[in-house]
């Protein structure tokens, strides 16, 4: 048996040649993937997924939201389980990474585990959470935040996706409905280790990112209505157009964000155009409103000036203005002692590394309300993401999973 010192780490050939072969389901079409959440593909990169856990001597559970859990035992069949994990659904034009990375880093600490015959007192499980993305059903992390208790389970399964479908029947459709209660399991701890999203780390020349905090959101669905009428024959002083509502709350929500640097940002995010044509000014536009900061007071600052602004400057362009939260969070801290314990990791490899807040949203947020949980970023270039030019290094890959490896063995205690 090994110790967990500074020589243990994991396969970088092996991890990374099941990034690449996952990257083979759902391919994009610019070297990226598109493996939206419940769609055939999702449901086949679960099953490649599966088989390889299995082949690892892991057993699987699924939750009723259709979260997988893989497990290898641990000594102590009383011991609650240390999680690792993140999500394999993508953006529509995705990279290879995000999510990925955690999901298949946490299968190759449990393939080095095995290969070197590491027993652990705690059982680990790797976590599959669906619907991280929230792409095709809103919001993002909706699996996880139904077992973490944010969401009820029926309201999630009534999402309904831009053509209709509603999350449970896709979920049943796809056979990845399992029937384990959502949110029954309990936790010991739970990690995730994530590309960063960000350029920090590329642009400090560091090999971790060792996350103290969460930025926390909210998405608020605007719709603006005007009234539809031919762009060549309507007077100007007399139009309605919809579009001019997007365009002054789009400055709005930046004017809003370039107060609170280098706390906060905000954007315009999803935008749909009725009745987009090119001869008709638009009579409705409703989009996506994204606002985020790790502090909590910034965040309700700046709501409360896009609520006091938003609908003055509509009215004065004669325009409607209907506002909806469909996504939020509040910042969440990550346990002290797990932080800790990814730092160690680090030093004790020889890796750089820094704190940093994670500028997105991820499950561990979540599930951060329910047990003691923390992350781990490595870097991806030009700070790319959410885009099929998403690109990360081997050799970051590797950094970041032997930092997990490390840290999830000192949380389920290596047994001689």
């Amino acid at each position: 048996m090994v110790a967990a010192g500074e020589n243990l780490k994991i396969n970088k050939e092996r991890l990374w040649d099941s990034l690449m072969e996952m990257a083979k389901i759902g391919p994009g079409i610019a070297g990226g993937c598109n493996r939206q959440t419940l769609t055939d593909e999702d449901a086949e990169g679960r099953a490649l997924f599966q088989k390889w856990c299995e082949a690892a001597g892991m057993t699987m559970g699924v939750d009723t939201m259709g979260n997988m859990f893989m497990t290898r035992p641990g000594t102590d069949p009383d011991a609650l389980p240390v999680y690792m994990g993140s999500h394999l659904d993508t953006q529509p034009t995705g990279g290879k990474y995000d999510g990925v990375l955690g999901v298949l880093g946490a299968l190759e600490a449990v393939r080095t585990m095995n290969d070197l015959d590491i027993k652990t007192k705690h059982p680990i499980v790797i976590a599959n959470w669906s619907n991280e993305e929230g792409t095709r059903f809103a919001p993002a992390m909706l699996a996880s935040g139904v077992f973490a208790g944010i969401h009820d389970q029926d309201w999630a399964y009534d999402r309904v996706d831009a053509k209709g479908k509603r999350y449970g029947d896709e979920l049943e459709r796809i056979g990845w409905k399992g029937d384990e209660p959502v949110g029954a399991r309990k936790m010991h701890a739970m990690l995730e280790l994530h590309i960063e999203q960000g350029p920090i780390l590329e642009a400090e020349g560091k090999d971790i990112g060792v996350v103290t905090h969460g930025q926390g959101l909210r998405w608020i669905q605007c719709t603006v209505t005007g009234k539809e009428s031919h762009t060549g024959s309507t007077p100007m002083p007399m139009r309605k157009n919809a579009g001019r509502g997007l365009a002054r709350i789009t400055e709005l929500v930046h004017e809003i964000a370039m107060k609170h640097q280098p706390n906060a940002v905000g954007a315009i995010g999803h935008i749909d155009v009725y009745p987009n044509s090119r001869n008709i000014i638009p009579g409705k536009v409703v989009f996506t409103v994204d606002l985020r900061s790790h502090l909590p007071e910034i965040i309700e600052t700046m709501l409360a000036e896009f609520y006091e602004k938003a609908p003055k400057l509509c009215e004065e362009i004669g325009v409607g203005l209907e506002t909806e939260v469909v996504g939020q969070f509040d910042p969440p801290a990550f346990d002290e002692g797990l932080v800790t314990s990814i730092r160690n990791a680090a030093e004790t490899l020889g890796y750089s590394h820094m704190d940093i807040v994670s500028g997105a949203g991820h499950d561990a947020c979540w599930i951060n309300d329910v047990a003691p949980t923390a992350m781990i970023m490595c870097p991806c270039v030009d700070g790319l993401s959410h885009n099929e030019a998403e690109e990360i290094s081997p050799e970051w890959a590797a950094a970041g999973t032997d930092v997990l490896l490390h840290a999830a063995l000192e949380t389920a205690q290596i047994q001689e």
